[in-house]
Formats: structure tokens, sequence, C-alpha cells
């Protein structure tokens, strides 16, 4: 019960956050200094933005060059305000000079909004405090919260990873289950494609995120992490063998009206995804998993295949699924290989900085949003007589996130949940209960709070704003003439992150369609010429299958954003879905190809150039579609043309799959030429060369 208890993920995260943030202040209660626990439990709140937990090889440089930074900021807005310069003229500086963080890696880039908000802290503390005090307060706070966190994952080893693969081996089982509950509703794609492609996207992030976590463990802790790194590969492979289909929906009902097919089918897929989830269970909770067999399952899906030989889809099911059961059985990958090179960015500082003044640069267009919405809020302030509007401040940058959908979820929740909250502190406040008693129960909401905060960000902002107006009654007992000057800062910090968002330089996922599908593409291109050559190695074959669905994920992400985002063209999004569902088969096709290039099931040579040059002759027609500057400048006709068709006949397995990608690249040609007539008219989409490539 135990294990169960303290290994959730939840609890875990919740018991961490609640620790680090209260031990200082039982500390500080027990030496009589109560306001300044209180003032250092605020330190994490900008180590947790900077993400400055996170299990990583460079772990304390990380966290003194946070720590740094924070005093940093502290310190140059205390001067600068002392010397008389304007708030929204230090902001902005502050602002556009860290911004260049977020050049040097996507990790770097969360210092930047940290280290504002240590600056916006320090507003609030400006001309209470000795100028030392707040840096030493930032200092001292981000070793504590290091030196804390450093202990908690060592005693709790290989805890953030254990959650990953657990989630994904979860989510392995949940896709499983609902593709082949759909057996028979694949003739409407329409219809049953959706809910899988939002599965398979899920599934993606989260080997994505197993990536990552495994990039950041430094080499001599690699052989510690043996056993996860098997059950990352074993992931791997479930997946490949997972998300396959043959896309022959009239065979498939054909077999299941001559056969019991397909309950045997489900009964196949009910007992892989009952076995994922029981293995997502034992990571999670340091368990070893239990024997296992599926030869009764697998004995009659090969039975039907034997009394159905004409039909493709039996053997196709078993092959995979004998697969499958086979690393579930014997608990290790189908073939050795390394983990997939990094492809993440990290630029040196001065490359980052030649990089960062360009015009172009997204991380300039990020702070100059971030400086102009700062600056909005400080004259806001000033109209409204509020000589430290960190409240307003505070709100712009928890609210403001990545793209306009998130943004927007998280204004709302943000809103709803501290209006709730000070209305629940006011009303409380009026009972003058004892500060001990007080403080009992912010640590109960506190860890309630963090137990609800990844999957409830609107209730856990209820605790976390009825904390700090205690916080604010206990050390400066004003806490009810608090609650409603920041009800308006609220609601005024909300609509200026929310205006920002939409109008100062915003990166609309819908004008980065083009150049995701692209990208996708020439995955899709790369991983056929190695499918098709004469002796494709087993390791690059698995690095180029992951790149095809990470390429075609971060494709469906932008679609589905842009449908989030206002004033676009539904229509050519609803072209464009269907353009990425398309893809989608390509992928999936692509899944199963690699797993016969593994094993050898090759075609001739003169038949393998002839298909490649088919698919190539098709990606490029859809590229030049993608790239063309108009309606008419290459319209509907072949911008090249095929080769003669392949000699009719009986086609092998890796033919059928060659030719079904030949023939969804020619409707995505079709697709693409209606659709680009409905695209818009201005901005990104007057450019004749996508982003990146050269004129």
């Amino acid at each position: 019960m135990w294990r169960r208890l303290i290994y959730h993920p939840e609890v875990n995260y919740a018991l961490r956050q609640t620790l680090v943030l209260c031990l200082p202040v039982a500390i500080g209660l027990i030496v009589g200094q109560l306001q300044y626990g209180l003032l250092f439990s605020l330190v994490p709140a900008c180590c947790n933005i900077a993400g400055l937990d996170t299990p990583h090889k460079r772990f304390f440089k990380r966290l003194i060059i946070g720590g740094t930074l924070f005093a940093g900021s502290s310190l140059a807005v205390q001067l600068l305000l002392a010397q008389g310069a304007p708030l929204p003229l230090v902001l902005t500086a502050l602002a556009l000079i860290l911004g260049v963080t977020a050049e040097i890696s996507p990790l770097h880039a969360r210092l930047l909004p940290a280290s504002l908000i240590a600056a916006i802290f320090t507003l609030s503390l400006a001309g209470s405090m000795p100028v030392w005090q707040p840096m030493l307060l930032y200092a001292t706070g981000t070793l504590w919260y290091g030196l804390f966190n450093w202990f908690w994952f060592w005693l709790w080893r290989e805890q953030p990873l254990r959650e990953s693969l657990s989630l994904l081996y979860r989510q392995l089982g949940d896709y499983c289950e609902a593709k082949y509950s759909l057996l028979t509703q694949h003739a409407d794609p329409e219809n049953a494609l959706p809910p899988l492609l939002a599965r398979q996207q899920k599934t993606v992030d989260l080997i994505t995120q197993c990536y990552q976590q495994l990039y950041m463990l430094s080499e001599k802790k690699h052989h510690n992490y043996k056993r996860l790194r098997w059950m990352f590969q074993m992931a791997l492979d479930l997946q490949e063998h997972i998300s396959v289909s043959l896309h022959q929906p009239e065979e498939v009902q054909k077999l299941v009206e001559q056969s019991h097919a397909e309950a045997v089918i489900r009964w196949n897929a009910q007992t892989i995804a009952t076995r994922l989830r029981v293995m997502a269970d034992d990571i999670l909770y340091h368990r070893y998993s239990g024997r296992f067999t599926m030869e009764k399952q697998i004995g009659a899906l090969e039975k039907i295949a034997r009394q159905n030989p004409e039909n493709p889809v039996g053997q196709f099911c078993a092959w995979h699924f004998s697969r499958i059961a086979r690393v579930l059985k014997t608990l290790r990958p189908l073939y050795p290989r390394d983990l997939m090179a990094d492809r993440q960015r990290r630029l040196p500082l001065w490359s980052a900085l030649k990089s960062y003044l360009s015009l172009k640069s997204p991380a300039l267009r990020t702070s100059a949003r971030l400086s102009v919405m700062l600056s909005i809020a400080s004259l806001a302030g000033n109209v409204l007589h509020l000589p430290k509007p960190y409240w307003i401040l505070m709100t712009i940058m928890f609210v403001t996130q990545n793209g306009y959908g998130a943004t927007r979820v998280r204004i709302l929740h943000r809103t709803l949940g501290t209006l709730v909250g000070l209305m629940i502190a006011g009303a409380t406040l009026h009972f003058k209960v004892p500060d001990g008693f007080t403080l009992c129960a912010m640590l109960a909401i506190t860890l309630l709070s963090y137990l609800i905060l990844r999957k409830n960000y609107g209730w856990a902002m209820i605790g976390f704003t009825v904390t700090a107006v205690y916080t604010l009654q206990l050390i400066n007992l004003n806490g009810e003439q608090f609650i409603l000057p920041r009800m308006i800062d609220t609601a005024l910090g909300c609509l200026i992150a929310f205006g920002g968002m939409v109008w100062l330089w915003p990166q609309w996922q819908s004008g980065l369609l083009r150049q995701n599908a692209h990208a996708a593409l020439e995955a899709d291109q790369d991983a056929l010429r190695l499918i098709l050559s004469d002796d494709p190695q087993a390791p690059t074959l698995a690095y180029h299958r992951m790149r095809v669905n990470q390429a075609h994920n971060t494709l469906f992400n932008s679609l589905n954003q842009a449908m989030q985002e206002p004033g676009f063209n539904t229509r050519y999004l609803a072209d464009m879905k269907l353009w990425v569902t398309h893809s989608q088969f390509i992928v999936e096709h692509i899944n199963a190809m690699t797993t016969l290039a593994r094993e050898h099931n090759m075609l001739t040579p003169d038949l393998a150039e002839r298909y490649l040059q088919s698919c190539e002759i098709g990606i490029q027609r859809c590229q030049q579609r993608l790239n063309s500057e108009g309606a008419g400048s290459t319209g509907d006709a072949n911008i090249l043309e095929a080769p003669d068709a392949a000699p009719q006949g009986p086609l092998s397995t890796m033919e059928r799959h060659l030719e079904r990608i030949i023939g969804h690249l020619n409707t995505m040609h079709t697709i693409s030429s209606v659709a680009w007539r409905q695209r818009p008219h201005h901005g990104i989409w007057l450019n004749r060369t996508l982003s990146g490539e050269k004129r």
C-alpha cells in the first residue's frame, strides 16, 4: 500500500513541492523569523518555472546559472529604480537582454520568464529591505531548492523516467485496444481515424519526452538505467507494430463476414492492452513483471490465417501480434540498438546572440512581446496609481504560454481560480484564526493544490490564491485590503496577456502548416530511400522511422492548434485535415515496411528502384505544390511524369504498401491543389519560399 502511495506520480510531486516550500517556513517559525521563512518560500516558484528541478547531467551548473540570473535581475531592478529609471523601460531592457537564453536551447528558454518573475517579486520588496537581502534570498533559496531536489531524486531514484515510461505503456495499451475495437469502422475513416490520430499523437509525444529525459542523463548513469532503457526500446518496438495498418477495409469486411476473425482479433488486442497496463504499473511501482504468454490467442489467429490464405488481413494481424507477444513474453527488445541521436539544438552563447539579433528570430519576437506586455501593465499601474503593479505583471507572466490555445485556456483557469480563491479568503479572514492553525491550514491547502495542479490547474489556483492572501496577512496584516485590488489586477493582467498573444507578433500555427507538411514529406522520402536501399541496417531504420513519426506528429499538433486559432479560413483547415489524414496513412505504411525491411523481406533491385522513383515523384509533386506561389503557377497538372506502372500480377506485402503510398501521395497532391486556392493571402503566406530555404 505504501509503495502505491509514495510512488504515485501526483503524490510524489505534491510531497516534493510542498516540502520544499514549507520546510523554510517551519524553520522560520521555530527561530522566530516567520516573515523571512514565508518570503523564502517564494523562490521555488521561480525555480519551478526555470525547470531547475529537471534531472540533468549539468544539474548544478544549471542551478548556478539560474541563481545568478535571479539575483542579477533583482539587483538590476533595485539599482535602476533607485536611479529613477521608469519601470516600463527597466522591464523592457531585462526582457530583451534575457531573451537570448531562448536561442541557446529550449531548456534554457525557461530561464527568461523565471528571471522576469524574480525581478517582479523584487519589485514588491524594493524599499522595504536593503538591496542585498533580496539577492541573498534568491541565492540561498535557489541553493536550497537545488539541494533538496537533488536529495529527493537520489532518494526516489529513476522516478521521473519511470513516470514517463508508465504513461507511455498505458497509452500504448489504450491505443491498441481502441484501434482494434474499431476494426469494422475503418471503411469510414472520417469518423474512425480522428480518435486514433489523437492517441497516436499522445504516444509519440511521450516517446519524445522519454528521449529527452534519457538525453539529460550523464554517461556514467546510463548503466544504472539499463533496465529502463530496455523498457523504452521495447516500447518503441511495440509502437512500431501497434501503429501499422494494412488499409484494406474491403478485405477486413470480407474476412469478418467469412469467419469469427473480429472476435479473435479483439481478443488478442484486449490481451495485449491488459498486459501493457499491468506493465505500466510494474514500471511505476518498482515491481518485476510476471510471466506472460499469448499462445492461445496467437494460435487462434494463425488458424484463421490458414483457413483464409487468399485474404492478407489474417496473416498481417497474426504476424504483427506475434511480434508484440514476443516482446511482452521475453521482456526484451526485438533487436539491440543505441538511442537515437539527440537532435535538440544547443548553441554557444556567441552564436545564440548572433541568431537572436535577427528580426526573424522567434526568441526575439517572444521577448519583445513580453517586454511590450509588461510595459503596458506598468503604464496601467501608473494610471491606476499603483506604485508597484507586481500582481498585474505576475499574472501576465504566469498565464503567457507558447501558443494561443494554451494561453487562452490558462487565462480562463487562472482568472476563475483567482477570483474564487480571493472570495474564499475574504470570507475566512473575518474569523481571526490563530497563526498556528492558519499555517496548518495553509500546509494542507498547498499539498492538496499540488496534488491536482498538473490535471486541474484552475482548481489548484483557488488553493494557491488562498495561501497567497494568508501569506500577506501573516507578513503585513493587510490581507483584507489585498482582495479587491487583486481581483482587478488579475482581470487586467489576463486581458493584456490575451491581447499580446493575438496582436503582438503572434506565431500562428496555421502559418507553420506548410513548413511542417514539407518537413513531414522530407522525412517520408528519407525513410523510403533507406527502406528500398540494398542493405538497410536495423538501427538506422529505427532512427528514420521515429523521425517520420515525430515529423507527422509535429504537423498534427500544428493542425490541432490552428483549428483553435481565431479568424482563419475553416475550409482551408478542413482540407488540410484531410491532407494530414492521408499523411498518417503513409506513416503507418512506413512503420509496416520498416519491420519488413528489417526482416530482409525486400524487392528486387530494379523493382525497388522503380517504386522509389514513383514515390519520389509523388513526394516532389506534393512539395512543389506546397512551395508554389499561386494557383496558376502549377495548376492541377502533373509537375513530373511518373514512370511506367509496375507489371501487373500478384503483389508482395511490400509492393502493396508502396502502391498504397503512391495512391495517398496522388490524393494529397489533389487535396493541396484545391486547398491552395483557399489559403490566406497575407503575411507568411505571400512568401515564395518556405522558412529555412535559400532563395
